[in-house]
């Protein structure tokens, strides 16, 4: 006899969990288990039977893996939660009664958790982290320009904007920028990043108002996970370039209004020689020494050359620093004495010139008015290569001032006023520059090279701005109008015909030049297409207009009898499918139709203006 199946004990009401006995389960409120979830990646599921999962009813719920609920209640960050409702409890209950004193020993003691468990578990690798860093970009670029109230303290800003920065230096380090899109909801940037492409929003700086229709909970949580996962990816990225993390912040700059430029890069040799500049004296053995002290020891003891006393080991480490920067020699090949191998070194790869895209602008200086933002130029044209200054109303820290001769393009959108009192010196300069509008920075970086600056000239109506965001199947290319152009302009020649002759061929027409070319649409085989023929040329009708009446019911038949074939092939191949991969294929085909709605939806309800300005 088999085993007895009882009801609710096996099959999908064992396999899933409903939320409210999830939170019976794990014994906390419905918050704190909302920010598990968003902490450790778990989502709700949907069970193929809803009525199964649910014990027989029928009632609207969510519903998750008991697994990933079994799982949950193993999570530290769950027993500091219960931790933390218990010292509320505690602090309340002091406060009430007036202990003052137990109520700051319970603040200065108040249970604490951390996420770093949690971002190892869910990237185990660091790539894996650098793909999945594109929301987390987001969320604080978001935040850092949000303004300061009650739910949102102004610690919390400050740190999203620390980190904005620290990203964005590194970009501008490592020059790792790739294309850039100015669009309603703000800048897209994409950057190469250890051969992951990173695509980020940040917001215009407009005044931002937080809606009350917004759970700001749940966005902190995330943010919460962000703010941590950033931490440890951009400490990875400062180390592995030899760089200190985080970089040294100036005050007094950064009061100043200078962004980015408060933040200084530091090398990690650089820091490791100031810790020992800073050590001036120690005691040892009750004597007092001094770094001179130890300078002079180290010199003395590399003039003194090698002792006679010392063993092989020691002759083989003075040796071994010199086998690092040794060249591979080539060496003849056996089976071709003729040719000889070459292997290339990292000294010869450091020695590569970097590709024209990274350093697209170094050999300008760029200098922007009031009206343009600083914090967007200044991160693109020095994630090229170029210099760029800015007057003193946008900030602090502009490395050289409105007068300086180095100047070549001026990014400018104003419209073109005369300045009457203009000196000799002044027109000579302004003449020597190239006044250009924000939208050139950005086209020439989605172009690849350096644009004409004509098209984009102070004052002139600018070329659309479009995306160069179309890496999927079938999305818009600007540049294939311009190969395709050649090909329709012939095809129209063929097919186009003057309206006003047009409009004479069909008032002239006979009753049997219109039955014959409507024998000549409805001909499908050989035979009744020699018919027509002869039907056309009896009734004088011209053999390029019948050619013509052919080709186009030959175009119109076409499409459809493909469809056709198309759909009975795949009919075909349905009916040799199992249960399983024919459910597989509809999905399949469901996410296929539905991306290319979105698509199609998206490009026909977008607006392509020709630019955002700030």
């Amino acid at each position: 006899m088999g085993r007895l199946r009882q009801k609710g004990k096996a099959g999908a009401a064992k396999a899933y969990v409903t939320r409210t006995s999830a939170i019976k389960k794990l014994q906390c409120s419905l918050a704190d288990f909302r920010r598990l979830c968003i902490l450790k990646g778990i989502f709700p599921r949907e069970p193929r039977n809803r009525k199964k999962a649910n014990k027989g009813s029928s009632a609207p719920t969510s519903f998750y893996y008991a697994k990933d609920i079994a799982y949950l209640a193993h999570e530290p960050v769950l027993k500091k939660l219960r931790e933390h409702k218990a010292f509320a409890k505690k602090l309340s209950r002091a406060i009430g009664r007036g202990e003052w004193s137990d109520a700051k020993s319970l603040e200065d003691n108040k249970p604490v958790y951390r996420l770093d468990h949690i971002i190892k578990e869910r990237y185990p690798t660091f790539i894996d982290a650098v793909r999945d860093i594109d929301d987390a970009l987001c969320m604080v670029f978001l935040f850092a320009s949000l303004p300061s109230n009650a739910r949102l303290p102004a610690s919390l800003t400050e740190n999203c904007a620390r980190l904005a920065a620290e990203w964005q230096l590194y970009v501008m380090h490592t020059r790792s920028l790739r294309k850039t899109f100015l669009s309603i909801k703000g800048i897209y940037y994409q950057a190469e990043i250890m051969d992951q492409t990173v695509t980020w929003l940040v917001p215009y700086q407009f005044t931002q108002n937080v809606p009350s229709d917004v759970d700001i909970r749940v966005m902190l949580t995330f943010l919460e996970l962000y703010q941590t996962l950033l931490g440890f990816v951009f400490f990875k990225l400062y180390t592995d370039s030899g760089l200190v993390y985080p970089p040294p912040l100036d005050v007094k700059k950064d009061e100043g209004g200078a962004g980015v430029g408060a933040f200084s890069l530091q090398s990690s040799s650089q820091s490791a020689s100031s810790v020992v500049s800073k050590t001036t004296a120690v005691e040892v053995d009750g004597r007092r020494i001094s770094s001179k002290d130890v300078r002079q020891a180290i010199k003395t003891m590399t003039n003194a050359g090698p002792i006679a006393d010392d063993d092989d080991n020691m002759q083989v480490a003075e040796t071994n620093p010199m086998e690092v920067d040794e060249e591979f020699i080539p060496q003849q090949s056996t089976s071709d004495p003729q040719s000889t191998s070459s292997l290339t070194t990292l000294k010869a790869l450091q020695t590569l010139p970097q590709s024209l895209t990274t350093s697209l602008f170094s050999p300008y200086t760029f200098y922007l008015s009031r009206e343009s933002s600083r914090s967007i130029f200044e991160f693109i044209v020095r994630s090229f290569g170029g210099r760029i200054g800015w007057p003193t109303s946008s900030g602090s820290g502009s490395p050289f001032d409105e007068s300086d001769d180095s100047i070549t393009h001026v990014i400018i959108d104003r419209p073109l006023v005369e300045r009457a009192n203009e000196t000799p010196e002044e027109r000579e300069r302004r003449l020597r520059r190239k006044y250009v509008q924000p939208q050139w920075i950005v086209d020439c970086i989605n172009a690849g090279k350096i644009l004409l600056e004509e098209p984009y000239a102070q004052g002139k109506t600018l070329p659309p701005h479009l995306s160069p965001f179309g890496e999927y199947e079938g999305a818009y290319d600007p540049t294939a109008g311009q190969q395709t152009q050649g090909a329709d302009e012939s095809e129209s020649e063929d097919e186009a015909v003057d309206p006003e002759g047009e409009d004479d061929e069909e008032q002239e027409e006979q009753p049997a030049e219109k039955a014959a070319l409507r024998a000549a649409a409805t001909a499908n085989d050989p035979a009744s297409l020699r018919a027509a023929e002869l039907a056309a040329e009896v009734a004088g009708v011209d053999f390029g207009t019948f050619e013509k009446e052919v080709r186009k019911s030959r175009k119109k038949s076409k499409a459809p009898s493909n469809e056709e074939e198309m759909d009975g092939e795949q009919d075909m191949n349905k009916m040799m499918m199992s249960n399983k991969q024919k459910k597989l294929y509809e999905k399949m085909k469901y996410s296929e139709k539905k991306k290319a709605s979105e698509v199609r939806v998206y490009y026909s309800s977008r607006i392509c203006p020709a630019l955002i300005m700030i």
